[in-house]
């Protein structure tokens, strides 16, 4: 009796980590899947490497979905077992996502668990933060957020359906840039949504990866209770 009590003890002392034993096809790479025990960042959230929550579609579109089972909602993530450094990143969407639970957020980014150069984390991130009001919905980011010019809020379309996000990362610059549709070249002006070049706080490659996430803002719920389901149809890096 006193063992089975400090082996829950301990248990109970051990912070929640994530693990990854799933691994998903998409795009023409490896992506692990994220699962963990407890809450884990961001958020923090739970998440599960269940086939409810990612799972990749015959036309080989991936899938990432917020469900909830007994009283735990389950957030999802990806991760791409390449580290690929500079070059051009694009995420192409196949879902509105401008009218996202105003606690839900979309995270199209890379990210290394080491902190140097703030985890060489580069963000485009759709949510409102909790903050149904507020009349953006996304933004970019070039880690630290808090720093003056490192961050551009700007509103994704209603019922944009298509929609291509990317970054180009340089040692001299990291431009975000997002249009409607299905063509990254596209040059028509109506097809812009936002566009940004960051030049300061650029952090260097580094064993980072490009990562995809759906997750609730401070781990908390839905406001109306109900699943999120997001789904990019491709991911493509461009060397530089």
């Amino acid at each position: 009796m006193i063992r089975r009590l400090l082996v829950a003890l301990l248990a109970l002392s051990v912070p929640a980590a994530a693990q990854y034993s799933r691994v998903v096809s998409f795009s023409g790479y490896n992506w692990m899947v994220k699962t963990s025990r407890g809450k884990v960042g961001p958020g923090p959230n739970y998440f599960s490497d269940s086939a409810n929550n990612v799972w990749v579609d015959t036309p080989g579109r991936l899938h990432l979905k917020l469900t909830k089972t007994g009283n735990k909602w389950y957030s999802a993530e990806v991760i791409n077992t390449a580290s690929l450094g500079y070059g051009t990143y694009r995420f192409y969407l196949d879902s509105v996502v401008d009218n996202l639970d105003p606690n839900v957020v979309l995270g199209l980014f890379t990210w290394n668990d080491a902190p140097d150069y703030n985890h060489r984390e580069i963000d485009i991130e759709f949510s409102r933060w909790g903050n149904a009001a507020d009349p953006a919905n996304a933004q970019y980011v070039v880690q630290p957020y808090d720093t003056p010019g490192n961050l551009l809020r700007f509103t994704e379309p209603p019922a944009t359906v298509q929609s291509i996000h990317s970054f180009q990362w340089t040692p001299t610059s990291i431009s975000h840039r997002s249009v409607k549709g299905i063509d990254p070249a596209t040059t028509n002006p109506a097809d812009l949504i936002a566009e940004k070049t960051f030049t300061a706080f650029l952090p260097v490659p580094g064993g980072e990866n490009a990562r995809m996430n759906l997750w609730l803002f401070r781990g908390s719920a839905p406001s109306n209770r109900q699943t999120v389901e997001v789904i990019i149809s491709r991911f493509e890096w461009i060397a530089p």
